[in-house]
Protein backbone atom coordinates (compact mmCIF):
# COMPACT_ATOMS: atom_id res chain seq x y z
CA UNK A 1 0.00 0.00 0.00
CA UNK A 2 2.81 2.02 1.00
CA UNK A 3 4.64 1.80 -1.95
CA UNK A 4 1.55 2.49 -4.42
CA UNK A 5 0.98 5.90 -2.82
CA UNK A 6 4.62 6.55 -3.43
CA UNK A 7 4.15 5.76 -6.98
CA UNK A 8 1.44 7.48 -6.86
CA UNK A 9 2.59 10.73 -5.51
CA UNK A 10 5.56 11.02 -8.12
CA UNK A 11 3.25 10.44 -10.81
CA UNK A 12 1.53 13.44 -10.04
CA UNK A 13 4.44 15.09 -9.49
CA UNK A 14 5.82 14.27 -12.86
CA UNK A 15 2.09 15.27 -14.05
CA UNK A 16 2.35 18.57 -12.43
CA UNK A 17 6.16 19.37 -13.79
CA UNK A 18 5.24 18.10 -16.98
CA UNK A 19 2.04 20.70 -17.17
CA UNK A 20 3.33 24.16 -15.87
CA UNK A 21 7.11 23.44 -15.47
CA UNK A 22 7.19 26.27 -18.09
CA UNK A 23 5.35 28.37 -16.63
CA UNK A 24 5.72 31.95 -15.53
CA UNK A 25 5.08 31.36 -11.31
CA UNK A 26 5.78 27.19 -11.63
CA UNK A 27 9.06 25.39 -11.01
CA UNK A 28 11.40 26.03 -13.72
CA UNK A 29 13.44 23.45 -15.80
CA UNK A 30 16.53 24.88 -17.03
CA UNK A 31 20.15 23.92 -18.43
CA UNK A 32 23.04 26.77 -18.04
CA UNK A 33 26.23 27.18 -20.09
CA UNK A 34 28.68 28.82 -17.96
CA UNK A 35 29.64 30.92 -21.35
CA UNK A 36 27.70 30.64 -24.71
CA UNK A 37 29.98 32.09 -26.77
CA UNK A 38 33.75 31.32 -26.25
CA UNK A 39 36.87 32.82 -27.78
CA UNK A 40 40.06 30.82 -27.39
CA UNK A 41 42.97 29.76 -29.14
CA UNK A 42 43.72 26.45 -27.08
CA UNK A 43 40.81 24.12 -26.16
CA UNK A 44 37.12 25.57 -25.55
CA UNK A 45 34.89 24.34 -22.90
CA UNK A 46 31.54 25.15 -21.44
CA UNK A 47 30.24 24.03 -18.01
CA UNK A 48 26.11 23.21 -17.92
CA UNK A 49 24.50 23.09 -14.52
CA UNK A 50 20.47 21.11 -15.24
CA UNK A 51 18.31 22.24 -12.67
CA UNK A 52 14.39 22.52 -11.79
CA UNK A 53 13.87 25.29 -9.51
CA UNK A 54 11.95 27.74 -7.92
CA UNK A 55 13.88 30.59 -9.11
CA UNK A 56 14.93 31.27 -12.31
CA UNK A 57 18.55 29.96 -12.20
CA UNK A 58 18.55 29.76 -8.69
CA UNK A 59 19.62 26.33 -7.60
CA UNK A 60 17.34 25.67 -4.70
CA UNK A 61 15.16 22.71 -5.45
CA UNK A 62 15.85 19.35 -7.29
CA UNK A 63 18.47 18.13 -10.02
CA UNK A 64 17.21 17.83 -13.87
CA UNK A 65 17.54 14.38 -14.76
CA UNK A 66 20.15 14.24 -17.80
CA UNK A 67 18.22 11.63 -19.15
CA UNK A 68 17.85 12.02 -23.06
CA UNK A 69 20.84 14.37 -23.33
CA UNK A 70 22.04 15.13 -26.83
CA UNK A 71 24.83 17.10 -27.94
CA UNK A 72 25.48 18.22 -30.93
CA UNK A 73 28.06 19.36 -32.85
CA UNK A 74 28.52 22.29 -35.87
CA UNK A 75 29.36 19.16 -38.25
CA UNK A 76 26.09 17.10 -36.80
CA UNK A 77 28.18 14.41 -35.23
CA UNK A 78 27.30 14.01 -31.88
CA UNK A 79 29.53 14.97 -28.67
CA UNK A 80 29.47 12.80 -25.49
CA UNK A 81 29.54 15.11 -22.56
CA UNK A 82 32.34 14.70 -20.22
CA UNK A 83 32.64 14.84 -16.18
CA UNK A 84 28.79 14.13 -15.89
CA UNK A 85 27.47 14.93 -12.11
CA UNK A 86 24.90 14.43 -10.09
CA UNK A 87 23.92 16.48 -7.18
CA UNK A 88 21.66 17.47 -4.31
CA UNK A 89 20.19 20.29 -6.15
CA UNK A 90 22.08 20.42 -9.40
CA UNK A 91 23.24 17.51 -12.42
CA UNK A 92 25.78 19.15 -14.20
CA UNK A 93 28.36 18.17 -17.05
CA UNK A 94 31.24 19.80 -19.33
CA UNK A 95 31.22 19.90 -23.07
CA UNK A 96 34.50 19.68 -25.20
CA UNK A 97 33.93 21.94 -28.18
CA UNK A 98 36.85 20.66 -30.47
CA UNK A 99 35.82 21.83 -33.30
CA UNK A 100 34.83 25.52 -34.23
CA UNK A 101 30.97 26.45 -34.81
CA UNK A 102 28.08 26.59 -32.48
CA UNK A 103 26.81 23.69 -30.86
CA UNK A 104 23.06 22.39 -29.57
CA UNK A 105 22.78 21.00 -26.28
CA UNK A 106 19.25 19.16 -25.56
CA UNK A 107 17.44 17.64 -23.11
CA UNK A 108 14.65 15.86 -25.35
CA UNK A 109 11.92 13.78 -23.61
CA UNK A 110 8.51 12.13 -23.59
CA UNK A 111 5.99 10.67 -21.99
CA UNK A 112 2.71 9.01 -21.82
CA UNK A 113 -0.09 9.42 -18.90
CA UNK A 114 -2.56 7.23 -18.46
CA UNK A 115 -5.39 6.79 -15.92
CA UNK A 116 -8.97 4.74 -15.65
CA UNK A 117 -10.79 2.82 -13.12
CA UNK A 118 -10.98 -0.17 -12.07
CA UNK A 119 -14.52 -1.09 -9.61
CA UNK A 120 -14.63 2.63 -9.29
CA UNK A 121 -10.91 3.29 -8.20
CA UNK A 122 -8.62 5.13 -10.62
CA UNK A 123 -5.55 4.04 -11.82
CA UNK A 124 -2.87 5.88 -13.17
CA UNK A 125 0.80 5.05 -14.68
CA UNK A 126 3.19 7.04 -16.32
CA UNK A 127 5.87 6.17 -19.19
CA UNK A 128 7.10 5.30 -22.32
CA UNK A 129 5.15 4.77 -25.66
CA UNK A 130 6.58 1.51 -26.03
CA UNK A 131 5.38 0.45 -22.60
CA UNK A 132 2.01 1.70 -22.78
CA UNK A 133 -0.08 -1.28 -24.19
CA UNK A 134 1.84 -3.80 -22.02
CA UNK A 135 1.23 -1.51 -18.88
CA UNK A 136 -2.04 -0.27 -19.13
CA UNK A 137 -5.50 -2.70 -20.51
CA UNK A 138 -6.11 -1.62 -23.80
CA UNK A 139 -10.55 -2.06 -22.69
CA UNK A 140 -9.95 0.13 -19.61
CA UNK A 141 -12.95 1.98 -18.05
CA UNK A 142 -12.98 5.51 -18.39
CA UNK A 143 -9.07 5.16 -19.82
CA UNK A 144 -8.37 8.58 -20.56
CA UNK A 145 -4.55 9.05 -22.48
CA UNK A 146 -1.92 11.85 -22.79
CA UNK A 147 0.64 12.42 -24.35
CA UNK A 148 4.05 14.84 -24.04
CA UNK A 149 7.32 15.85 -25.19
CA UNK A 150 9.68 18.19 -23.83
CA UNK A 151 12.45 19.84 -25.23
CA UNK A 152 15.14 21.97 -23.20
CA UNK A 153 18.16 23.27 -24.78
CA UNK A 154 20.72 25.78 -25.05
CA UNK A 155 23.35 26.75 -27.95
CA UNK A 156 27.45 27.19 -27.30
CA UNK A 157 29.61 28.82 -29.95
CA UNK A 158 32.97 28.26 -30.27
CA UNK A 159 35.04 31.10 -31.66
CA UNK A 160 32.87 31.11 -34.66
CA UNK A 161 28.65 30.64 -35.20
CA UNK A 162 27.61 28.46 -37.68
CA UNK A 163 24.44 27.19 -38.43
CA UNK A 164 23.89 23.51 -38.81
CA UNK A 165 23.01 22.79 -35.72
CA UNK A 166 19.73 25.08 -36.28
CA UNK A 167 18.63 23.41 -38.44
CA UNK A 168 14.82 21.45 -37.47
CA UNK A 169 14.68 17.60 -36.44
CA UNK A 170 11.24 18.16 -37.76
CA UNK A 171 9.78 16.06 -34.11
CA UNK A 172 7.75 18.27 -31.40
CA UNK A 173 7.89 22.01 -30.87
CA UNK A 174 11.13 23.59 -31.89
CA UNK A 175 12.76 27.15 -32.07
CA UNK A 176 14.65 27.79 -35.27
CA UNK A 177 16.71 30.74 -35.35
CA UNK A 178 17.15 32.87 -38.32
CA UNK A 179 19.55 34.87 -35.99
CA UNK A 180 22.20 32.74 -34.46
CA UNK A 181 20.91 32.92 -30.62
CA UNK A 182 24.52 33.17 -29.48
CA UNK A 183 24.64 36.57 -31.71
CA UNK A 184 22.20 38.42 -30.06
CA UNK A 185 22.58 41.82 -28.27
CA UNK A 186 20.53 44.54 -26.31
CA UNK A 187 19.17 46.67 -28.51
CA UNK A 188 19.22 44.86 -31.64
CA UNK A 189 16.89 43.06 -33.71
CA UNK A 190 16.53 39.04 -34.24
CA UNK A 191 14.70 36.70 -36.50
CA UNK A 192 13.37 33.43 -34.64
CA UNK A 193 10.83 30.88 -35.81
CA UNK A 194 9.17 28.26 -34.06
CA UNK A 195 7.80 24.72 -36.16
CA UNK A 196 5.79 21.98 -34.54
CA UNK A 197 6.34 18.46 -36.00
CA UNK A 198 8.28 20.28 -39.04
CA UNK A 199 5.51 23.02 -39.74
CA UNK A 200 5.05 26.94 -38.89
CA UNK A 201 3.93 27.35 -35.19
CA UNK A 202 1.41 30.34 -36.36
CA UNK A 203 0.67 32.80 -33.57
CA UNK A 204 2.43 30.71 -31.00
CA UNK A 205 3.09 32.72 -27.95
CA UNK A 206 5.96 32.42 -26.14
CA UNK A 207 7.74 34.31 -23.14
CA UNK A 208 11.31 35.44 -22.35
CA UNK A 209 12.89 35.36 -18.87
CA UNK A 210 15.73 37.11 -17.46
CA UNK A 211 17.72 35.90 -14.88
CA UNK A 212 18.28 37.40 -11.24
CA UNK A 213 14.61 37.66 -10.46
CA UNK A 214 15.44 36.98 -6.46
CA UNK A 215 17.65 40.62 -7.01
CA UNK A 216 15.46 42.98 -8.58
CA UNK A 217 12.20 41.79 -7.17
CA UNK A 218 10.17 41.52 -10.45
CA UNK A 219 9.60 38.84 -12.77
CA UNK A 220 10.20 40.81 -16.17
CA UNK A 221 8.87 38.81 -18.17
CA UNK A 222 7.93 39.67 -21.67
CA UNK A 223 6.08 37.77 -23.98
CA UNK A 224 5.66 37.51 -27.72
CA UNK A 225 3.83 36.04 -30.27
CA UNK A 226 4.36 34.62 -33.54
CA UNK A 227 3.16 35.75 -37.22
CA UNK A 228 1.16 33.45 -39.40
CA UNK A 229 4.45 31.63 -40.49
CA UNK A 230 5.30 30.73 -37.43
CA UNK A 231 8.36 33.62 -37.04
CA UNK A 232 9.05 37.38 -35.55
CA UNK A 233 11.71 39.71 -35.26
CA UNK A 234 11.80 41.51 -32.02
CA UNK A 235 14.38 43.36 -29.93
CA UNK A 236 15.44 42.28 -26.33
CA UNK A 237 16.04 45.47 -24.23
CA UNK A 238 18.63 44.27 -21.63
CA UNK A 239 21.48 42.48 -21.66
CA UNK A 240 21.52 38.86 -19.64
CA UNK A 241 20.76 35.35 -19.46
CA UNK A 242 16.93 34.24 -20.39
CA UNK A 243 14.77 31.26 -20.55
CA UNK A 244 12.37 31.46 -23.59
CA UNK A 245 9.63 29.10 -23.21
CA UNK A 246 6.84 27.83 -25.30
CA UNK A 247 4.23 25.14 -25.38
CA UNK A 248 1.78 23.73 -27.89
CA UNK A 249 -1.57 23.78 -27.65
CA UNK A 250 -1.14 27.48 -26.54
CA UNK A 251 -3.04 27.84 -22.72
CA UNK A 252 -6.23 29.10 -23.20
CA UNK A 253 -8.15 31.96 -20.98
CA UNK A 254 -11.12 29.93 -18.21
CA UNK A 255 -11.46 27.68 -15.51
CA UNK A 256 -10.46 24.20 -15.59
CA UNK A 257 -10.17 22.37 -19.20
CA UNK A 258 -9.64 18.76 -20.44
CA UNK A 259 -6.11 18.16 -21.14
CA UNK A 260 -5.09 18.31 -24.43
CA UNK A 261 -4.26 14.55 -26.14
CA UNK A 262 -0.66 15.83 -26.96
CA UNK A 263 1.40 18.38 -25.44
CA UNK A 264 4.77 19.09 -26.12
CA UNK A 265 6.91 22.40 -24.46
CA UNK A 266 9.79 23.90 -25.21
CA UNK A 267 12.37 25.79 -23.54
CA UNK A 268 15.67 27.55 -24.01
CA UNK A 269 18.31 29.33 -22.59
CA UNK A 270 19.98 32.19 -24.33
CA UNK A 271 22.47 34.59 -23.84
CA UNK A 272 21.95 38.36 -24.34
CA UNK A 273 25.00 40.21 -25.00
CA UNK A 274 25.41 44.35 -24.00
CA UNK A 275 25.18 46.41 -26.97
Amino acid sequence: MMHARKTLQKTLVALALAGAAFGAHAHKQWILPSSTFVESDKEAWVTVDAAISEGLFDIDFVPLKLDGLVVTGPDGAAVQPENVANGKLRNSFDVKMAKNGTYKIALVNQNVFASWKVNGETKRWRGSEANLTKEVPADAADLKVTRTSSRIETFVTANEPSDGVLKPTGTGLELVPVTNPTELRAGEKATWRFLVDGKPAANLPFSLIPGGVKYRGTLNEVRFSTDAKGEITFTIPAAGMYVATASWPAPQPGGQQQPPARRVMYAATVEVLPE
